[in-house]
């Protein structure tokens, strides 16, 4: 199951031409509102919304900068196992992977740009919210913490 993942991810990224020797990528459409409730307080983020095959397989691939309280959520409808590499991103990146009623299920910090090394969710899980590296410790996010968004529901 694990190959075929990321046969499938190799493929899609195939398919929309995400070679190497792509120019840097723009950001690709509105921002939406997005908030994080921690121990600590709660944080707002405005988030480029990532609900297509074509744009999760873009992501954040290419961009050289982010604004600090800027991100990307991936939406996945049906929450499913995910697999997230930092394969052509230049940015590092903090990963949270998301459970559909917005609670926080996993946490990577500070990926390491351009590698192929696969990021799994370890559990079934809806979204993917993608952050400047540094911001979960700069906000002092963990796992059980809740992402408040459109998209998600808080029960």
């Amino acid at each position: 199951m694990f190959l075929f993942f990321v046969m499938f991810l190799v493929a899609v990224l195939i398919l929309t031409g995400c070679g190497s020797q792509m120019p840097e990528q723009k950001q690709s459409g509105a921002l939406s509102d997005l908030s994080i409730k921690t121990s600590n307080g709660t944080y707002r983020f405005k988030v480029e919304l990532a609900l297509d095959e074509r744009s999760q397989a873009q992501g954040l691939m290419f961009r050289r900068s982010m604004p600090p309280d800027h991100g990307m959520l991936f939406i996945y409808d049906p929450a499913r196992m995910i697999g997230m590499w930092m394969k052509n991103t230049i940015l590092s990146l903090d990963m949270l992977f998301v459970k559909r009623d917005g609670t926080i299920a996993r946490i990577f910090e500070r990926t390491e740009p351009f590698s192929e090394r696969v990021l799994s969710s370890d559990q079934p899980v809806y979204g993917v919210l993608e952050l400047n590296a540094g911001s979960v410790e700069r906000w002092g996010i963990k796992p059980g913490d809740q992402l408040i968004h459109s998209l998600l529901q808080v029960q």
